[in-house]
């Protein structure tokens, strides 16, 4: 069970505070149990997706809302392989020659942008960038002795670099929708316009050069060994590239000031199609070598398995499903002083007010004995390896507290009365995390990838989460949770208990697993104390998010939590070329992540 608080995270937690107080400022339409499913619905989902007014410029504005490419290029062959040392010398080689065209291409395209510009300082501004794409040509040829690359063969460009400068040199010339010609721009501020939205395609780029550089920098100074490639690594971490590319947003920013709405989302558009196309050129670096990712290309789908188990709660989804199902609850039950039809004689319900406080006495008593069993659990001296048995048997304590809460709830007939088509309208419209629906939308139609999908959860009704997914056109995952008893429609407030603790999660990934026939490589993805056990047996153990208590008691046990990108830049450093990569279950090591693109990114490719 995950009443409200989630059983990983402490009592003060954000989903806590997020049900405590919501079903407290719900307007009156909604105390007074209006039964409009969609107004209950989308009040949750505005909760949960709300947030704080964002003040940054137009520029770091953009880079937020499109991070995900920037994630996606990080994990591409090339880069993992550059970051690690061992990227091949003729790779790095080609890589240069290519990005000789982007320089030439960027000096033009400042060129263009300066005699659109109207402002004095911006032309100026511009005049100082396009010195410094010419300087880039040039440190391009110190790249070029420094590894004694032969570039005499990688004199065109490639189909990914011709299409983003053919991108970047037609808006610079004024070929945008909405935008007259270059020589049917006759107003200052028509030609400004131009000027802006080449620096909109542009400053993405530079942007993106700097969050490499200082990723890759960081493993290089952590890891202390002079690294091959140095001398790249240290010019895009640089301070001075930093402020060139800082130079290229605040230019960006004042001359988008004028820009209208419409004008803006244009920009907004030229922004992300530069991120895209930089990260095609990424992955159209040929990496002639054996690369830890993306992992399906290892992967012998005649010989091998790929078994793929996920949590559900706040690992896919934005809002618990807890949350969700007492937020219907309330809503549809009746007024104190309302008649119950006789049609709905054998499922009374509570009147909303009594549900009501019954789900916040429910809620409480929840965190008050979840949190006094998670210091138990932490009560003996913290080991110092890994105690995967230690950690099992106190996880027994956990499986023992959420049987006591689930039949807490069912006695307090809080979920009696459920209608089930309101229960699959709120998983057609459940808000998963971005880029979680399309990650199993790619494994499931990819037929050559012979995967298995299966998610375990402690969710009280199985129909929510398979509603969820048919919403997204998937059928075939393998969803293994608690579902309600229902007479006709309407539930009876029974719960059928299937998967309660991390015991009987760990269960029911064993049996599955001992259903197959083939040689396996499982992996599973969670972020929750409830996990912990099926990411340790699982051959690959990815944590997304941030759960404090997840981490405060797998180290208590030692179970080391590794970021995934320094993880597979490590395995890639010390791979031997022709032999396999290995993936060890139970080595007590589970690799962390913050998003779903990072998931789909090592696993399928970006």
């Amino acid at each position: 069970m995950r009443l409200f608080l989630n059983n990983r995270i402490p009592i003060n937690s954000i989903r806590s505070a997020f049900f405590n107080s919501n079903i407290r400022r719900y307007p009156s339409a909604l105390q007074n149990h209006n039964p409009n499913f969609n107004f209950v619905f989308l009040r949750i989902s505005s909760m949960a997706t709300t947030s704080k007014p964002n003040e940054e410029g137009t520029a770091k504005r953009f880079w937020d809302k499109f991070s995900k490419e920037s994630i996606l290029t990080l994990y591409t062959p090339f880069v993992v392989s550059l970051a690690s040392g061992n990227l091949k010398l003729d790779t790095f080689g080609h890589y240069v020659a290519q990005d000789v065209h982007f320089f030439k291409c960027f000096a033009q395209a400042y060129e263009l942008a300066e005699d659109c510009a109207d402002d004095d300082d911006a032309k100026v501004s511009i005049l100082e960038l396009r010195k410094r794409a010419l300087e880039e040509l040039k440190q391009h040829a110190s790249f070029v002795q420094e590894w004694d690359l032969d570039l005499s063969n990688e004199t065109a460009p490639n189909a990914a670099t011709v299409k983003y400068t053919n991108f970047l040199l037609a808006t610079a010339s004024g070929k945008v929708e909405g935008v007259k010609g270059p020589g049917e721009l006759a107003t200052p501020f028509e030609k400004t316009k131009v000027a802006a939205y080449t620096l909109g395609a542009m400053a993405p780029c530079m942007r993106l050069y700097v969050f490499l550089g200082k990723e890759l920098k960081s493993l290089a100074d952590a890891n202390g060994d002079k690294h091959p490639y140095e001398k790249w690594i240290d010019k895009y971490s640089s301070e001075a590239y930093q402020a060139a590319m800082l130079q290229t947003e605040d230019l960006l920013d004042k001359l988008s000031v004028s820009l209208t709405g419409e004008e803006l989302d244009t920009m907004q558009k030229l922004y992300h199609q530069a991120l895209k196309l930089e990260m095609e050129f990424f992955l159209a670096q040929p990496v002639d070598q054996q690369t830890v990712l993306p992992l399906s290309k290892q992967h012998i789908p005649t010989e091998h398995r790929l078994m793929i188990f996920s949590d559900f709660d706040l690992t896919c989804t934005v809002v618990d499903s807890s949350a969700i199902l007492a937020e219907i609850a309330i809503v549809t039950a009746p007024k104190s002083d309302q008649i119950q039809p006789e049609s709905q004689s054998q499922i009374t319900r509570m009147p909303s007010v009594d549900l009501r406080n019954t789900w916040e006495v429910l809620s409480r008593q929840y965190s008050e004995e979840y949190e006094q069993c998670t210091e138990n659990m932490l009560a003996n001296e913290k080991v110092g390896s890994f105690d995967y048995e230690g950690l099992k048997k106190a996880l027994e304590q956990l499986s023992g507290f959420e049987r006591r809460a689930n039949t807490r709830v069912i006695e307090s007939e809080v979920l009696k009365g459920l209608n089930l088509e309101d229960i699959k309208r709120a998983g057609e419209r459940l808000i998963l995390h971005d880029g979680c629906m399309r990650f199993f939308q790619s494994v499931t139609k990819n037929e050559n990838l012979n995967a298995n999908v299966n998610v375990l959860s402690y969710c009280w009704c199985g129909d929510l989460i398979r509603s969820a997914f048919s919403s997204g056109g998937i059928h075939t995952v393998h969803v293994r949770a608690n579902e309600l008893e229902y007479e006709g429609s309407l539930s009876t407030g029974e719960i059928v208990k299937k998967v309660e603790s991390p015991i009987d999660k760990l269960e029911a990934f064993t049996e599955i697993l001992g259903k197959t026939d083939k040689m396996n490589l499982t992996i599973y993805i969670g972020d929750s104390v409830g996990d912990l056990l099926c990411l340790l047996e699982a051959d690959i153990g990815i944590v997304i998010g941030s759960s404090s208590s997840l981490r405060r008691i797998g180290s208590h046990f030692g179970v080391s939590f590794i970021p995934l990108f320094p993880g597979l830049v490590k395995k890639q450093k010390e791979h031997v070329e022709g032999s396999s990569f290995s993936w060890k279950r139970l080595s007590g090591v589970l690799y962390t992540v913050s998003s779903w693109a990072e998931v789909h990114s090592f696993i399928i490719g970006s």
